[in-house]
């Protein structure tokens, strides 16, 4: 399986369990990884075929700026989820990082993996 990846995407969201938090936006950066297979779209030089990483980062960027959350482990699952039910990838790990969330540390977060789940169709 290929991978596909998108590195330093940022979106502005609110999220941070603090109520001083609630009332602004803070920046948070996404690194995805997806599992894709890329020959379809290579083999014939068409991005038809392609895993559109220009759509799924304006979906992914729209998806994170208009939700509010407390965890960032909450909004991780929930791009995941995007992701695997909007895309045709078999997998995707989100990396997720709140720059300046603790003194002294350049970001604190988190990184999941997450698999699709076969339909009862393929089974």
């Amino acid at each position: 399986m290929d991978k596909v990846f998108i590195r330093g995407l940022e979106v502005l969201s609110t999220i941070g369990v603090y109520e001083w938090e609630k009332g602004i936006r803070q920046k948070l950066c996404f690194d995805l990884e997806m599992g894709f297979d890329n020959r379809p779209a290579a083999a014939g030089d068409d991005i038809h075929l392609a895993l559109d990483y220009a759509t799924l980062s304006q979906k992914v960027s729209e998806y994170a700026s208009t939700r509010v959350v407390e965890l960032v482990e909450t909004m991780a699952e929930q791009v995941a989820h995007l992701i695997l039910s909007d895309f045709r990838v078999q997998w995707v790990k989100v990396t997720l990082t709140k720059p300046g969330a603790v003194p002294n540390a350049a970001g604190v977060g988190v990184e999941i993996l997450r698999h699709r789940t076969p339909a009862a169709s393929d089974l």
